[in-house]
């Protein structure tokens, strides 16, 4: 059974930062693509990061994304958060690195002004 747990959600202060985990179970971790996703309340999810089958780190703005194949867990590091950021925050695996197939229950993160 595949399972994919965030943790490391939580509130924080615009202007701080948190790191989000994804540790998957019941899949052979190296050979999925991976991402991040996000939906906050009233909106439709978007993707936030995706990180390859091996796993090159990626920036983009505020967030980074890496993994460690060696131990099933993927990261999403997001600094200068700000009130928009709020959100459920979900990790997914792709076989392919375009269709998500395996999800996450998410994790909440909340920025206050």
């Amino acid at each position: 059974q595949v399972q994919l747990v965030e943790s490391g959600g939580g509130l924080v202060q615009a202007g701080g930062s948190l790191r989000l985990s994804c540790a998957a179970s019941g899949l052979t971790f190296s050979s999925y693509a991976m991402g991040w996703f996000r939906q906050a309340p009233g909106k439709e999810r978007e993707f936030v990061l995706g990180i390859s089958r091996r796993g090159a780190t990626s920036t983009k703005g505020r967030f980074t994304i890496s993994r460690d194949n060696a131990k099933n867990t993927m990261y999403l590091r997001m600094n200068n958060l700000k009130p928009e950021d709020t959100a459920a925050y979900y990790c997914a695996a792709s076989s392919d690195g375009t269709n998500y197939i395996y999800w996450g229950q998410g994790t909440q993160v909340t920025v206050s002004s």
